[in-house]
Parts: structure tokens; sequence; C-alpha cells
């Protein structure tokens, strides 16, 4: 670095017109690394910014992580571009017509497909595992009736990881899971156990809240997405159990999102993770991100979208709108409930890609659009396995389906697996685990001397100064009211 070097084809070639100085920066696997970027060096410029640190090397900026690799993985490929999807080498088409989503999720975690017996051992201790302490029925009643599934389901995640001391790094030591020994594999396949078993209880568990109704301990017998329905459904009805048909397409739709790859909440839990934190903790993170509207709550917002929209018919209307910046187009971006609801996102797709509008802005719909088709094929499947009739009409903001808010934890359940599966791979990989610590371009002010209040301006703007709030009645009463210490409010 910093003198010429002998040619290499599978290397970057870096001239700094600053200095005049030539740099040859390794290519493998199609990147470079980052870090090499630091030895292009310059010194600082008369007028220069010392904030900007130009002596101390170059900093490659990345808003969003557009263009960054944080970590070399072996778990799945993603082309949304190409449509594919690979979990360890194996096309999605051929595992959603032969596998299920545990042993799916035994290949993202442990790199292979299991034998009969190693998938026995697996969905056994899952399933062992999805019971709860009674202490979490306190925890989940102290929600409101209206609490947001999502909610509920992220501060039950981080809450598991409060009974377990022994899943601890901060109690137990920091290489806890990092040692690679059997003891630590061991422990870490528990926490493995644990969090995939307990995710359909604890998703049951804030839906029964949302319902009114009393909690339903785990049956013993049924697979894992049987266990979820019953969980969820069960009112006290002898030998219950759940529609096969509609059991193996929920098993599906498991399947099909477990993983993802470095999506948003994925990369928080790898980012929560790398301080090694607890596995439950980081899991809590990545539920809270999959929970933002950008993200997994994406997903809900396509289906009120299309909810809105109404019928075909209405969509020209729809895509008027949107272009005056009136309506919002969600599920679309860089690269209810009756049939009519799939039409009309057929419709709408089919309108804005010959739209110039979306053309020149090269919008097109995102996976987030894309993920809600199983979501509807699911909940047509459900009204037409209960009422056998021919029509698929499934109604998926009615009793029938799930409410419009559980969408967000239909993906949440089944991507714990992806989650832990990249999770392990990081606690494991070679050289150990470092902090994700990003570098940032800071452009703030210099350094400045402190002024004393009274010698101060004021400083103006919407953006400057914080915003007036509305109160409501008891803030407003209490301030008219007299009492010791209102002179300091």
């Amino acid at each position: 670095m910093g003198r010429p070097t002998e040619s290499n084809q599978d290397s970057l070639t870096v001239r700094d017109n600053r200095t005049g100085k030539t740099y040859t920066i390794p290519i493998v696997d199609n990147a470079v690394p980052a870090t090499a970027f630091k030895e292009i060096k310059a010194p600082r410029k008369p007028d220069e910014r010392e904030e900007n640190e130009t002596e101390k090397g170059l900093r490659v900026q990345d808003k969003g992580f557009l263009n960054t690799a944080v970590i070399r993985s072996e778990i799945t490929y993603i082309d949304g571009e190409a449509g594919v999807l690979r979990y360890r080498g194996y096309p999605i088409e051929q595992l959603a017509l032969h596998s299920s989503h545990l042993e799916s999720a035994y290949l993202l975690i442990y790199g292979s497909l299991p034998t009969r017996e190693q998938y026995l051992h697996f969905e056994t201790e899952v399933m062992r595992h999805g019971n709860m302490h009674v202490d979490s029925e306190e925890f989940f009643r102290s929600f409101r009736y209206d609490a947001h599934p999502m909610s509920m389901l992220t501060s039950a995640f981080a809450m598991l990881g409060s009974f377990y001391s022994e899943a601890n790094p901060s109690l137990q030591g920091q290489k806890l899971y990092t040692n690679g020994d059997k003891e630590s594999l061991a422990t870490m396949d528990r926490q493995i156990y644990r969090l995939i078993g307990k995710a359909t209880t604890l998703a049951a568990m804030a839906y029964r809240v949302r319902q009114g109704r009393e909690f339903v301990t785990p049956p013993v017998g049924l697979s894992y997405t049987g266990s979820f329905l019953y969980q969820m459904d069960h009112l006290g009805e002898e030998d219950y159990k759940p529609n096969p048909v509609l059991e193996k397409a929920l098993d599906v739709l498991f399947l099909i999102h477990a993983d993802h790859e470095l999506n948003a909440s994925c990369t928080t839990v790898l980012q929560t993770g790398s301080s090694l934190v607890d596995p439950y903790s980081a899991i809590a993170a990545g539920c809270a991100s999959l929970y933002g509207p950008l993200h997994g709550g994406a997903n809900e917002a396509v289906i009120r979208m299309l909810v809105s929209i109404g019928s075909p018919e209405n969509v020209p209307a729809f895509i008027e709108a949107v272009k005056r910046r009136e309506k919002t187009l969600s599920g679309f971006g860089h690269r209810t409930g009756r049939d009519a609801l799939l039409e009309t996102a057929m419709a709408l797709h089919d309108a804005a890609m010959k739209d110039e509008y979306f053309i020149k802005r090269k919008l097109a719909p995102n996976v987030d659009f894309w993920y809600v088709a199983p979501i509807i094929t699911f909940a047509k499947c459900a009204q037409h396995a209960c009422s056998q009739e021919v029509r698929l009409v499934g109604k998926l903001a009615a009793p029938e389906g799930f409410p419009m808010d559980f969408f967000p934890v239909l993906f949440a359940v089944p991507r714990v697996v992806g989650w832990l599966a990249h999770w392990r791979q990081m606690m494991l990989q070679d050289g150990g685990v470092k902090i994700w610590r990003p570098r940032q371009v800071y452009v703030g002010a210099g350094k400045r001397e402190y002024v004393p209040i009274e010698k101060r301006g004021p400083v103006q703007g919407l953006k400057e100064t914080p915003s007036a709030v509305e109160h409501g009645g008891i803030t407003k009463r209490t301030m008219l009211a007299s009492f010791k210490g209102k002179s300091r409010l």
C-alpha cells in the first residue's frame, strides 16, 4: 500500500490525486476490504476541518449500507431481481415442496439437512421448550387490551432473558458462546431450542390478549405450526386439532420467511449481538426492527393500502392520488379480504409498471409488496378449509383470518430461525467476534466556546427548537390549580 506494486487482476488500483500515490487493494469474492482505504492518507489542507481526520486515512461513506458487506456468510443467498432464494444452496422452491419449517430451520442453523434421527432430536427439543413460566401470564396481562402484537412480542423476547441467568454472557463471562467447545455449544443450542420453541407460544399469547381469552398451554403431539394454531384458537373443545390444510399452509409460509439474509432486522440482531449480549436481547432488538414500517410493518401497510383501495376498478384513481403525493404507495421501492384483494394487488402492480411516473423513478414492487401474497393465499386457504366451499374467499380482516396488525408477527415468528442462524455463525466465526462500530462523517460545528445563558441569542426554526405539544385535561386543570412547587414547572 502506498507505492506501485505488481499488476494483479484480482485487485483494485487506486490513485490518490491529492498525493499522487497509487494503492493496490485486493479483491476477494468480488469485495474489497474497507479497512484498506485507511492506508490512503493525505496531509490536511490549511483551510480544512480537523474533524475530517484526513491524516488518519480515507473513510468509506455508505448511507444505509447500500453497498457494504459486513460479514462473510454461508447461510442464505438471495437475488431479489432474479427471484432467487436459497438456504445453504438449496432452492426455496424445492424446500417448500419437500421440506418443513423445522427441517429447514435445522438446515439454516447447522448447515446441512438432518437425518431422520437428527431431525427427531431437534424437533423434540424445540417442542419441549415451548412451555412458558407461569409468571409470563402476568407479564402479558399487564398490556392494554389493544396493544399492538409486535409491541408485546418484542417485549416478551426481552423478558425471556430475565429467566435464564445461565444464558447471559454479562453474568457468565463474555466467552460463553464463543469458545466453540462442547459445553459452550450445548449452552448455545439450549437457547436456540428455547427461542424457536417459545416464539409461537409468545405470539399466541399476544394474540389471546387481543382476543380477551385465557392462555393455552402448548399441546403434545402436534407439529410446530399445528401447536401454534392450537394455542391461538383452542377454546376448550375436546380432542381439538387444527385443520391439516391450514396447518401445512402456515408451515410453508414459515419456511419461506425463515431467512432473507442481512435485511434490516437480521443486521440489527448481529449489531446488537456483536456486543456479546444474551441472545434474547438480540432477538428482541431484531423484532423491534422488523416492527418498523419500512420492514415487516411494510407488509401490514401493503394490506391496509389494498383494503383502502377496495377493488381493481379503484386502482387508476389511487395511482393518480399517489402521483399528486396525496397517497403513499406501500411496498414499492428501488430494486379486504375477498378474492378482489389479490386481484387489486395485481391490478395495482400492472398499472404502476405501465405508468411513466413510476418508470422514470425506477419504482417497482419490492419484497414487502409480494410478501403479502402468501398471507392472502393462507387466509383464503383458511376460509376454504373451514367452509369447504369451492370458492376461495378468505377474509383477512375478519374473525376467520388474522387481524391486520398481526401480520408482522407471522413474519417475526419464523424469522427467529434466520436470526439465530446468523447469530450462531457470528459467535463461531474465525477470529472471534468484533463489536460492530461503524464510522461517521462528522459535519457539525467545529470547536466553539461555551456561552453563559444570559449572553445567548435565541435560535429559531422548526427543527432548531423543541415543539409545543398539546396536553390533556389533567395537565390543563393542574396548571390552573395551586400547589407547592408549581413555580418550578
